[in-house]
């Protein structure tokens, strides 16, 4: 799909493909070999394909040539389901227009649209509308990042509070627990990986000499690269974050386990002792201890009792219970 912008009247409109008079802006989306061609042939660039976009080392996605500026940057995407995704996206710059190459369709690129439609001063050049979706990704980001402090925030309470009411009814399900964090530790590495690629495209345009950035675009790009390096800091520290609470979570996986395993040592070491005494009283021997009294039955059973119930007492006392 080739959609053509302009700036009239109060904002950004789309304009007919034939029509490239004031247009600033020329958005491929999920585009065919011939719409790739004629914005080729048009501006005199050289569109990647999604192929080269993905093949482009992290080293070469970032170049000038021919007059225009190339900037190739990952996007995080699918951001509000349980697999988000990487995405590379294309923006080249050159005669004061912007032309955006994309196989797929973040939420940032549909709040811009919606955005510049109703403020024209923000859209009035190439380099204006690049800024303009930047802000727009970052600002998802931001409420990404966010989003994954509270969950964590959320779960750590969950982990280090000690249940309420009877011994372990309030215990959380640690599986489900795993599964949070490991959602949340994914995102925020793709997060991560994408304000890295941000910042680095932020950094070269602004020294790009074919960008021909006004005054206004330069402030507005600087504010934005401190906007990642600060979002990239968050996020680093979230991701150290995930780290502690995963092996907490493990940790409490294991005292768990310790814990079942001590319950059944504990009752192991009780049902020793009246179980000996059984196995002796069910031996086939003819003289054996009470074995012809009346009271020796329930002697007998006193006994496994009594058995069982010291070595509890003694447990008790010492605090290994």
């Amino acid at each position: 799909m080739l959609n053509r912008y302009a700036v009239q009247g109060t904002g950004l409109v789309s304009v007919p493909t034939d029509s490239p008079a004031g247009v600033v802006w020329i958005d491929l989306f999920e585009p065919t070999p011939a719409e790739e061609q004629a914005v080729e042939a048009q501006f005199g660039v050289d569109v990647p394909t999604r192929e080269e976009m993905r093949e482009i080392e992290s080293s070469n996605r970032l170049y000038e040539e021919a007059g225009a500026v190339y900037l190739t940057s990952t996007i995080v995407t699918k951001l509000d389901t349980d697999l988000p995704q990487n995405s590379q996206i294309t923006f080249i710059l050159k005669d004061g227009r912007l032309i955006t190459n994309r196989y797929t369709d973040p939420l940032p690129f549909r709040r811009y649209i919606s955005y510049a439609e109703r403020h024209a001063a923000t859209c009035n050049s190439g380099s204006a509308v690049l800024a303009g979706l930047v802000e727009a990704i970052i600002n998802r980001v931001a409420d990404v990042v966010e989003r994954v402090s509270a969950d964590l925030d959320a779960i750590s309470a969950e982990v280090f509070t000690r249940p309420t009411g009877r011994r372990r009814g309030g215990a959380p399900d640690f599986r489900a627990v795993l599964e949070r964090v490991g959602q949340s530790g994914e995102l925020i590495a793709k997060t991560r990986e994408s304000l890295v690629s941000l910042g680095r495209a932020l950094a070269f345009v602004q020294q790009a000499a074919a960008a021909n950035l006004a005054n206004e675009v330069r402030t507005r790009l600087r504010t934005l690269s401190r906007d990642v390096i600060a979002l990239s800091d968050h996020a680093s520290f979230l991701g150290n974050n995930v780290s502690f609470i995963l092996d907490a979570t493990l940790g409490m996986i294991n005292i768990d386990q310790n814990n079942i395993l001590k319950i059944f040592s504990v009752v192991t070491v009780f049902l020793l002792p009246p179980s000996v005494i059984g196995t002796v009283y069910g031996m086939n021997f003819e003289h054996i201890p009470w074995l012809h009294e009346s009271w020796g039955f329930m002697a007998a059973l006193g006994l496994m009792v009594a058995s069982a119930v010291i070595p509890y007492v003694i447990f008790k006392r010492k605090g290994w219970l």
